[in-house]
């Protein structure tokens, strides 16, 4: 596969990280409602095309509270990955996640997140540093602390 084919259901994933009410309610890049929604609809896009999905979450009961629950409307049965650390790459559980997928030929990964500047980007430069997988960012179902951070 190349890093120039466009992305399809069956090359792709997206991950989720930690869409939860403490940490939107950092979010000064995006209208918090507008990044609900973009996220709900991008995940509504991943189910409707069978694209694998990974939802995480950090410090649910301690710190950020549960997940939208819009978004797990669209994902019922998927498993929340918890973690404690703000990197998502550093749990097991996620990598075993997304590198599963990968073996399936997922090897572009969708990135949905709060923070932008934190979760997001430690994320990717670690999954990047680690592995072949691409990693793409959804600006609009993503959020920063401030627009220069995003």
């Amino acid at each position: 596969m190349s890093k120039l084919d466009v992305l399809t259901p069956l090359n792709s994933q997206v991950i989720f990280i930690d869409h939860q009410p403490q940490m939107a309610f950092g979010v000064q890049s995006i209208d918090r409602q507008q990044l609900k929604n973009n996220t709900v609809g991008l995940a509504k896009a991943a189910r409707i095309f069978g694209i694998p999905t990974t939802i995480t979450t950090v410090e649910t009961e301690s710190f950020s509270g549960h997940s939208y629950p819009e978004l797990l409307d669209v994902f019922p049965d998927a498993p929340l990955l918890e973690r404690s650390s703000m990197n998502s790459w550093d749990d097991q559980k996620v990598r075993d996640a997304l590198m599963g997928h990968a073996t399936a030929g997922a090897t572009k990964v969708v990135v949905s997140g709060l923070w932008t500047e934190v979760c997001n980007l430690t994320f990717a430069l670690s999954c990047m540093k680690d592995t072949d997988l691409e990693i793409y960012m959804v600006a609009d179902a993503s959020g920063g602390t401030t627009k220069e951070a995003h």
